[in-house]
């Protein structure tokens, strides 16, 4: 799960962070590591911390869209609150930055998750990674998303 985020930060950090004049080039790649440790463990708080129904929603195209979705307002502030604390950006450019990619890779990886073409990522995998799946709870929503 790690790798397929990792990917999907780095083809979508054009101007958040490589074009981004506010971020030194020799910082880019931890920058763009934080932010994919930070969506990882937003999701996993937002998973966690009762948030494993909205969550689910999310993952399966129901409710708001990805962007407007509580869950991705939670772990952007998260990658927001990393890139300060961990790396000392400065708040208006963390915001730029989680604003800019956080949003895009949850989008691409919901839709990573329902496409049935797509083995990347399927909920079970999701949830497993995210600690909020068992083996049961995993094969369960894998049948309920019809496999995926």
């Amino acid at each position: 799960m790690f790798e397929t985020i990792m990917n999907l930060v780095q083809q979508h950090a054009g101007q958040a962070v490589t074009s981004n004049p506010a971020i030194p080039n020799q910082q880019n790649d931890s920058v763009m590591q934080t932010v994919t440790g930070s969506i990882m463990q937003g999701l996993a708080q937002q998973g966690q911390g009762g948030g494993l129904g909205s969550l689910l929603g999310m993952a399966t195209g129901q409710g708001a869209g990805v962007a407007a979705h509580p869950v991705t307002q939670g772990v952007q502030q998260h990658v927001e609150q990393d890139l300060m604390s961990k790396l000392g950006i400065s708040p208006q450019v963390a915001m730029s930055v989680a604003g800019a990619l956080v949003p895009v890779v949850l989008s691409k990886l919901m839709h990573k998750a329902n496409d049935p073409a797509d083995s990347s990522v399927d909920a079970g995998s999701l949830l497993s990674s995210l600690g909020g799946g068992g083996g049961g709870l995993g094969s369960m929503l894998g049948g309920l998303l019809g496999g995926k």
